[in-house]
């Protein structure tokens, strides 16, 4: 009998809530017709990233070589990861979601961008042990009150019910932002960046971990971390993030 009646109050709170703060698109501010939706000018600007791409480094393919099919990148130079997912191509619409994200606070991103993951990385997440995140270094992450990739991997392990371990994972280095460095730079910069903390062995040995975070680009992070929860006894590594450069050069 109490739910009876509180179900109209609370459709009658959602009522007067959007009245009051009416929903707009989370990547451009225009009013929508959902919470946490996109207007279809974001919508359409963005670049999803669907098949057929590299099974290993979901860089996209201009035709249709079959299922499984690895990019001559890949082959040449094999990441230490096994497998790569991201939902969208980095381009201008997906910054500004990411930097706004970061940057601004807009931890209202959250719910959308981790469920497009999620759906992006189902493959990833069914053989998956625990979700592990990219760290940030102590001093980023009190500046910046937030991690970023916790706060996406913390969504998406509670929706697929799986282990989230957001401080197995540490980074040790005080590395300088990767914006505008070249490739070799990048490597430089995050190279022994991470290791395990004292109690995230038991939460990664002989486990398939997924490492998320928000964007690829070289690879080097991801890369850096991948050998570090290898090191630890990891038993496979896979990284999902919600977009990744189409292609890095420098």
């Amino acid at each position: 009998m109490i739910e009876t009646f509180a179900t109209p109050f609370r459709s009658l709170g959602r009522i007067a809530s959007d009245l009051l703060f009416p929903p707009i698109c989370t990547g451009c501010g225009v009013g929508v017709s959902q919470p946490g939706g996109l207007c279809p000018s974001c919508w359409t600007e963005l670049r999803f990233i669907e098949r057929p791409f590299c099974d290993v480094l979901c860089t996209p393919f201009s035709f249709d070589p079959g299922d499984g099919t690895v990019s001559a990148d890949a082959i040449a130079d094999p990441p230490p990861f096994e497998r790569l997912r991201a939902v969208v191509l980095y381009d201008d619409r997906a910054r500004r979601l990411v930097s706004a994200l970061k940057y601004s606070d807009r931890l209202d991103l959250v719910p959308l961008m981790a469920a497009w993951m999620a759906r992006a990385g189902r493959d990833l997440l069914d053989e998956a042990d625990v979700i592990v995140p990219v760290p940030l270094h102590r001093m980023r992450l009190w500046r910046r009150q937030f991690n970023q990739a916790a706060e996406l991997g913390r969504r998406i392990a509670a929706a697929r019910g799986l282990p989230f371990a957001a401080s197995a994972l540490v980074r040790v280095k005080a590395t300088r932002s990767q914006v505008g460095l070249r490739r070799s730079q990048r490597q430089s910069n995050v190279r022994g960046a991470f290791r395990l903390s004292p109690a995230g062995g038991a939460a990664i040995a002989g486990r398939r971990v997924l490492l998320v975070d928000d964007v690829f680009t070289t690879g080097a992070t991801a890369s850096s971390a991948t050998k570090a929860l290898k090191r630890a006894g990891a038993a496979s590594v896979d990284v999902l993030t919600f977009a990744r450069v189409a292609a890095f050069e420098g």
